[in-house]
């Protein structure tokens, strides 16, 4: 039976996949993974899990992420028009005026 193998580096990290072992059970599994795994690196903690027990989906018989039209999030999809743009212009001259002015008083 196949085993594969997840590594934990430090308590709290990330578990993640480092390889797999031939054994014939669990405890025998957890021992070969000691010696092939983490003998040689800092290791905090071991998973092995049943090769057969792992499930799979993948991008053909799932969307991941990212298909949902969210450009009302980027400022650049907003219309404005020149009328609205003298406006920030005024408002940017007023601030920088208010500016000049509290560094002379």
């Amino acid at each position: 039976m196949i085993w594969e193998v997840f590594r934990q580096e430090k308590q709290g990290g990330y578990h993640t996949h480092c390889g797999n072992v031939h054994a014939p059970d669990r405890d025998m599994a957890l021992m070969f993974a000691q010696v092939q795994h983490a003998r040689r690196r800092p290791t905090h903690s071991l998973w092995v899990v049943p090769k057969d027990e792992i499930g799979e989906v993948d991008a053909e018989e799932a969307s991941f992420g990212g298909t949902t039209d969210k450009l009302y999030r980027w400022a650049m999809t907003f219309n404005t028009d020149a009328s609205f743009a003298k406006e920030i212009e005024d408002s940017e001259k007023e601030q920088i005026e208010a500016e000049r002015q509290r560094r002379e008083h």
